[in-house]
């Protein structure tokens, strides 16, 4: 804790002054009872002998009156605030498979159509990259709050090429620790390596694609290096189980939605699995993805707390005092 005035604390010496004051009237009071004899006994407005109740009040008006003396010295404090901060990745699967028009008008525009509504919807504490994946990964936008810039970036994205989810997952990856991360994909094989990244704990990647996987590294592999790191991946599955056949350089290509790979990275990271059925069914899941509040200490003035603190302290004294004898101490 920390103070605004420190030199206001001084105040606080009042306080024994007080309790050497009020010793003294007591003793007054106990000579002045003994000179009477049984018409110095204090008694209660219903005649009764009041006891040690007659401390009572003075005591709460004293707490209270300490407490205020505390605040006029502005305390500080580190208070645990809850706010929405995070980075947030829009991986997008850009291979040819996201052509297919399963999903109205094909599965990249609503996939598009979809980011678009979900970066105008997020505050500017949210910094949102955008990560482009085929059959290798290419970070095409650095995490920015710029909504702008953001959006134009979507709208330049153009399907092409094969699916390496593991490259989109890991190239988001990087784009979340802000540098290069490297990784022997031979050392995958022993065991999954650890990765320190900073401030990992409140981001998601948003993987956007069919599930399809045509190349290395094992997208479970990686998805269990994102877990590690503490970053947690929401797969949206887009197209059908069932497929459709897409022309690829002129070969008739059938593509499935992959739903247990993606399940799985899910499940690996602690995220969620969302299938998306249509493009309004996607804007749905955009709005409820989890990102999680993070929570920050900040240091804040409590004078205003310390006050109420203290003015519930007189009240009560006061009330006592009214009930008890019907006057204030």
């Amino acid at each position: 804790m920390s103070f605004v005035w420190p030199f206001m604390l001084a105040t606080l010496l009042f306080v024994p002054v007080l309790i050497g004051l009020y010793l003294r009237v007591l003793r007054k009071r106990k000579q002045l009872a003994a000179d009477m004899g049984p018409l110095g006994v204090m008694q209660d407005r219903s005649g009764g002998s009041l006891g040690m109740r007659r401390h009572a009040p003075p005591v709460f008006f004293l707490i209270g009156l300490t407490l205020l003396l505390f605040g006029l010295s502005r305390p500080e404090m580190f208070v645990n605030l809850p706010s929405t901060e995070g980075t947030v990745i829009l991986a997008f699967d850009v291979s040819s498979s996201m052509t297919a028009d399963d999903l109205d008008p094909t599965r990249i525009e609503a996939a598009k159509s979809a980011a678009r509504a979900f970066v105008e919807n997020q505050p500017n504490t949210i910094m949102i990259g955008v990560v482009a994946f085929s059959n290798g990964g290419l970070i095409v936008q650095q995490p920015t709050n710029d909504q702008a810039t953001l959006l134009s970036t979507i709208d330049r994205l153009t399907p092409q090429g094969g699916t390496s989810l593991g490259h989109g997952i890991f190239t988001s990856l990087n784009a979340i620790a802000g540098e290069a991360l490297a990784i022997d994909e031979a050392s995958l094989e022993d065991g999954v390596p650890s990765l320190k990244i900073d401030n990992s704990s409140s981001a998601v990647i948003i993987l956007l694609t069919d599930g399809e996987n045509t190349n290395e590294p094992n997208p479970l592999d990686i998805a269990q290096l994102a877990a590690e790191s503490g970053v947690r991946i929401y797969p949206v599955g887009i197209g059908s189980p069932e497929g459709t056949v897409i022309e690829v350089n002129g070969f008739n290509i059938l593509t499935q939605l992959n739903e247990p790979m993606l399940d799985e990275i899910a499940n690996l990271t602690n995220g969620t699995y969302y299938f998306a059925e249509d493009e309004e069914t996607l804007q749905e899941i955009y709005e409820n993805i989890d990102i999680r509040l993070t929570i920050e200490g900040e240091k804040s003035e409590i004078t205003s707390i310390v006050a109420g603190i203290s003015l519930v302290f007189i009240f009560i004294g006061g009330a006592m005092s009214m009930v008890w004898f019907g006057r204030l101490p």
